[in-house]
């Protein structure tokens, strides 16, 4: 009998499990939708991830200062509330003991399977089936859900003579706690939000900093305050309070939508805010320009911070700005010509949004991977379906996001899939596929309808767009409006099949 606290391990290499529903992924996307299905009364399936834990990017993500800049009462799952956050924004530990005390809670420890990477999914459209292999192992399965994250796959850049570098290099995402910080001579390439964050950990410890800069960031004061005290006493007390909270925080996000998606303009007393403090912490003038943003506020991701600023003031800081030219073995050479000597390079330079090599290995009806059929433009319906992947459903897929948290889209999405998987058991369906016009027709609105938004007209390039320009990251609207398009699966937009192959599980849970 397996333990209903440990996870059963991947099948073994010469064996093929079938399961109904198999997740890729444990962050919040896939442990969301292990959780809803047990609600929903679906045991039949299994989450698969490469990692030792759950969490996704809440377990990968050690770097030092790593923390959420969504507060914690909304970036936590509605049905799942914890009244006993002890920060308005959590660090990383507390959101990870939070995901980790979620798969246990709802007993879907017995469902996962860990250190399982995946290698290939491709959908058998004679038995009407996904074939997934693993690292560890073969599943067929009726129903996949990809819930890999946008945040999964570091992006290095690729500069010259990286590889002759004779320190020591890593990403953010894969933090070396093992190398010493102290007296080095340290370089963080990037300036996005988790630069933000690591740079004034770092500081304080480094022998020296300099800091790479391609654009400036839009940093707000950051409203972050303990939550121990009466409030956390009130929200165990009176659950309905913390529930209360909720939605006021999630109204002050939507209050956010009309500047961020119709009028830019709006945005002003925002852009204002974020130069009153930085005009308040950094008093040189030179570095004052340079820590500038020159775009709308919003084109790119802001954050918060009340400490970032100040480290970048102290004595051993330096922001460059000018490009990188080359890499050499004792330092980095920007195109201006200085050598930059250096001991550590960080790389603070986000995730491969567009060329997920998660991408590589869905396969839909026509043989072809979800990376060949998108070509590096995204598309999707409602951001969840994708037409020639019959029965996979993407969480935080493409114009899905709306501007809250995370967790209230998938969510919404979750409730989507648990909507279509009730009537295709209701009227005996073996697969569904969104029509491809009827994605068509949604992409285009959404295209339409962000043309003016701050992220396409903003005067910035940011990953929200691909290489093309498009914006393959936002859905045009407040969340309540992409709720309400996801609260119930119309399966007119899809072409079904009827089932008519028999299968019987075999997935193994600990009972």
């Amino acid at each position: 009998m397996v333990s209903a606290t440990q996870p059963v391990e991947c099948p073994v290499h010469d064996s093929r499990e079938k399961v109904h529903v198999l997740v890729i992924g444990a962050g919040f996307g896939g442990l969301g939708t292990a959780m809803q299905l047990k609600q929903a009364g679906i045991d039949d399936f299994v989450v698969l991830d490469r990692a030792s834990e759950v969490g996704g990017t809440w377990q990968v993500n050690t770097y030092p200062g790593a923390q959420c800049d969504i507060p914690s009462i909304l970036y936590s799952f509605s049905f799942a509330p914890n009244p006993n956050w002890t920060r308005l924004y959590p660090l990383q530990p507390e959101i990870h003991d939070y995901l980790r005390a979620c798969a246990e809670d709802f007993g879907i420890v017995p469902h996962l399977r860990l250190n399982c990477e995946v290698r290939d999914a491709t959908w058998d459209d004679a038995a009407q089936v996904w074939h997934v292999t693993t690292d560890q192992g073969s599943w067929e399965a009726r129903i996949l859900v990809g819930a890999m994250g946008p945040f999964s796959e570091p992006a290095v850049p690729d500069l010259p003579g990286l590889d002759s570098f004779e320190g020591t290099v890593f990403h953010s995402a894969a933090w070396n706690h093992e190398h010493d910080l102290s007296g080095d001579r340290v370089a963080v390439v990037g300036t996005g939000a988790s630069a933000v964050q690591i740079i004034p950990r770092i500081q304080p410890i480094a022998g020296s900093l300099t800091v790479f800069q391609r654009t400036p960031t839009w940093i707000l004061p950051h409203p972050d305050q303990p939550m121990t005290g009466w409030p956390r006493t009130l929200f165990e007390r009176i659950p309905l309070v913390q529930r209360l909270a909720r939605t006021g925080l999630d109204l002050v996000q939507e209050a956010m939508v009309p500047g961020f998606v119709y009028r830019p303009a709006l945005l002003k007393g925002l852009a204002s805010l974020g130069r009153a403090h930085l005009k308040r912490q950094i008093r040189d003038p030179e570095l004052r320009r340079k820590l500038t943003p020159t775009y709308a506020f919003g084109c790119k991701r802001p954050t918060f911070s009340n400490a970032y600023y100040p480290a970048l003031a102290q004595p051993n800081a330096a922001v460059v700005t000018e490009g990188i030219r080359e890499v050499r073995p004792n330092g980095i050479v920007t195109v201006d010509g200085t050598l930059h000597e250096l001991d550590t390079i960080v790389m603070g330079t986000g995730f491969r949004l567009t060329d997920n090599p998660a991408f590589d290995v869905v396969r839909g009806r026509d043989g072809r991977t979800l990376a060949e059929a998108w070509d590096g433009n995204a598309r999707a319906y409602l951001g969840t379906t994708i037409s020639g992947f019959p029965n996979f459903f993407m969480l935080l897929g493409p114009n899905s996001v709306t501007y809250t948290s995370q967790v209230v889209t998938i969510e919404a999405q979750v409730k989507y899939i648990l909507s279509a998987l009730q009537q295709m058991e209701a009227q005996g369906m073996a697969s569904i596929d969104v029509r491809p016009e009827v994605q068509q027709a949604f992409v285009d609105d959404v295209d339409e309808r962000l043309q003016k938004s701050v992220w396409n007209a903003g005067g910035c390039a940011s990953y929200y767009l691909s290489g093309e320009g498009r914006n393959f990251t936002f859905y045009p609207g407040f969340n309540r409006s992409f709720r309400a398009r996801t609260r119930r699966a119309d399966l007119a937009k899809y072409v079904t099949r009827r089932a008519g192959i028999s299968s019987q599980p075999t997935v193994r849970t600990a009972g």
